[in-house]
């Protein structure tokens, strides 16, 4: 998942990333301003461009989906772990599991299709709301129906390439 930001055609990643630069630039001039003063740094100021920096540097990195939310489920946790922490490496934020649960805000849910046979109505429409992307050992066509019935965004057959997995996550924060 390379990527070169600085060079991204995205309008809105520019705009954020000229953001922060702006307002390092100004936290910058204020400190060698106090230091050729030799003055003590105006603090509560300096604080507020920091803070300011930080949403900028956010904004950046939404832009850039570099931080995107993602919960991996699986009935096999240790293959669960694993995917989070491939994906972690890449600079997603995902998290592992056993079962499922509520999704953060914009958080991708990435499911083994096994989990969801068993999906009472509620539960089953929870899932559909969210798009997920299905990982599963099944290809038969059951399998492939039962992801088209739950509005799955992508259908990756295991085992799944980590790279693979993280451009259909990609495809999925994209949509939003």
């Amino acid at each position: 998942m390379a990527s070169d930001i600085g060079s991204s055609p995205r309008p809105d990643l520019r705009a954020a990333l000229h953001r922060l630069r702006s307002t390092l630039a100004r936290l910058k001039a204020e400190l060698e301003l106090a230091e050729l003063d030799g003055a003590a740094p105006p603090t509560k100021r300096l604080l507020d461009d920091v803070r300011e920096a930080l949403s900028h540097l956010s904004a950046a990195e939404d832009a850039s989906h570099l931080r995107g939310a993602v919960l991996v489920v699986d009935d096999d946790v240790r293959l669960a772990e694993i995917t989070a922490r491939g994906l972690r490496r890449l600079g997603f934020d995902a998290a592992a599991s056993s079962s499922l649960r509520s999704l953060r805000d914009r958080e991708v849910l990435v499911v083994d299709l096994s989990l969801l046979e068993a999906l009472d109505v509620a539960a089953h429409q929870d899932v559909r709301a969210s798009r997920p992307i299905v990982v599963t050992g099944a290809t038969d066509q059951r399998a492939r129906a039962l992801a088209a019935s739950l509005d799955a965004t992508d259908y990756l057959v295991k085992p799944i390439e980590l790279d693979e997995l993280a451009a259909a996550i990609n495809r999925r924060l994209a949509e939003e």
